[in-house]
């Protein structure tokens, strides 16, 4: 699958407010279409891998989509990432 994300230089890192959330490019995003889990540095990229099976309202298409950016985010970030498909993070929505 080829990926859609794009590193932002811009900006400072950590947590992201309202507003610098609203303001990435959608390939600044795991799920680019559905806005969802940013990936701007190491630590949410991270995040976006530990609660990655807690994301809802995404097809699995679109969690192949966005398992494909997550790799690319954690090689850019040198973020240790064993998985080697989506399905080892975990499908279901966790309650």
């Amino acid at each position: 699958m080829e990926t859609t994300w794009q590193p932002v230089t811009e900006g400072d890192e950590g947590t992201l407010s309202s507003s610098e959330k609203r303001s990435l490019p959608d390939s600044a995003f795991a799920f680019p279409g559905k806005r969802k889990e940013p990936l701007t540095d190491a630590d949410h990229v991270r995040n976006a891998i530990a609660r990655f099976d807690q994301v809802q309202d995404v097809s699995d298409k679109e969690r192949d989509q966005a398992f494909a950016n997550l790799k690319k985010a954690a090689n850019h970030f040198d973020v240790d990432m064993s998985e080697t498909d989506w399905h080892q993070l975990g499908r279901r929505p966790k309650r």
